[in-house]
């Protein structure tokens, strides 16, 4: 059986500041590296002693940070691609969430939402996002370790966990899978049938201790 565990980092500067994230870089808060460290208990209670583990996480520094303190527990050193990145909201980057609701053009009911783009300058599409997004999953999914973990972004979880169960792109226009804020999401492959199926989405119980 192969086990992919996706993480959601945990509050960052960006969620106090009440500003636009997407690429903005912003790093994890004091509360975000708490919560960092009790993820990686609860990996670590998941996976068994001995048990080769392999970790991958968005290039960004709120990301980066949680997968730091994830291989600290393991042993282990991340492996950051760009293309487990949070959905890009263009111009809106570090802008006030207020900015961004007063500007962004709803999707339409029926149509391509995929190429959607809100009427905000630079906005990463949907289409985008899944292309890059499914591309690192579907490489990470053909290794041949059995206990992996992935640490992503909010938005981004959704394109993660359609690209394990091989979602088509065409149909993601309407799917979401929410999941808070250094949330845990287990992801589990079938040795026989092969079957995906997603086990647990969001767990944050293991944040009951963070203050």
């Amino acid at each position: 059986m192969r086990t992919l565990y996706v993480v959601t980092h945990p509050e960052a500067t960006h969620h106090v500041e009440r500003v636009v994230g997407g690429w903005h870089d912003s790093a994890l808060t004091a509360r975000g590296a708490a919560a960092a460290q009790a993820i990686a208990s609860a990996l670590r209670a998941e996976v068994p002693d001995g048990a080769e583990v392999e970790l991958w996480s968005s290039d960004l520094q709120r990301t980066a940070q949680t997968a730091e303190v994830i291989g600290a527990a393991f042993g282990v050193r991340p492996v950051f691609d760009g293309r487990l990145r949070e959905k890009s909201f263009g111009e809106a980057e570090g802008k006030p969430q207020e900015w961004l609701d007063a500007r962004r053009i709803a999707p339409p009911a029926v149509g391509d939402r995929m190429a959607h783009t809100g009427g905000i300058a630079g906005l990463e599409p949907d289409s985008a996002v899944a292309q890059r997004v499914y591309a690192a999953v579907d490489e990470i999914a053909d290794r041949p370790c059995a206990h992996q973990i992935v640490v992503t972004h909010g938005y981004a979880l959704t394109f993660v966990v359609a690209a394990w169960v091989r979602m088509p792109v065409a149909s993601l226009g309407y799917a979401v899978f929410k999941a808070g804020s250094g949330s845990i999401t287990t992801l589990v492959e079938d040795d026989f049938y092969r079957s995906r199926a997603v086990v647990r989405l969001g767990e944050v119980g293991h944040l009951g201790s963070v203050g």
